[in-house]
């Protein structure tokens, strides 16, 4: 029996090497690398792991892993890619409010990622699947809190 560290490895080069759209899929090519685990234990693996399911560049949606790269768009290195900078479009301010608008499939995990680092200049997020709602504390200024969105995701500084 294959322990969970090595799991989570496997788990992580096959997203990494592929482009997975389903659980059941994941979980048929860890079967044939010889791991033995149920689809609840696999779904426990990819919450503990923070994979979200994105747009890719088919249009179909996969599972990336944030930190990691992966997947292949058109001109561009797979080495290079940052789904989290790369489905962040832009961001409109309106009092203590932001709207950030992503790629299609891409603001669950952006507003995810937000929420888990726990900027002391935002209170929260709400994602729909293109936009989030975010909220600004009171006293922030738009620089500081773009300033804390760059820490959490450095690419963005060329979008921004």
């Amino acid at each position: 029996m294959k322990n969970r560290n090595t799991r989570h490895q496997a788990i992580r080069e096959i997203i990494s090497s592929a482009q997975i759209g389903s659980q059941e899929k994941l979980l048929d090519l860890l079967h044939e690398r010889g791991y033995d685990l149920t689809q609840a234990t696999l779904s426990r693996d990819l919450k503990q792991m923070k994979v979200a399911k994105v747009a890719g560049p088919s249009g179909d949606y996969v599972y990336v892993i944030p930190g990691l790269m992966g997947g292949v768009r058109e001109n561009r290195e797979p080495d290079r890619i940052n789904y989290l900078s790369d489905g962040f479009l832009g961001i409109q301010f309106s009092g203590n409010l932001a709207v950030i608008r992503t790629m299609p499939g891409y603001a669950s995990s952006i507003a995810s990622i937000i929420d888990k680092s726990n900027p002391w200049e935002s209170m929260g997020t709400i994602a729909g699947d293109d936009t989030i709602l975010l909220i600004m504390r009171e006293g922030i200024a738009r620089m500081e809190l773009i300033a804390a969105l760059k820490r959490i995701m450095p690419n963005l500084s060329d979008k921004i």
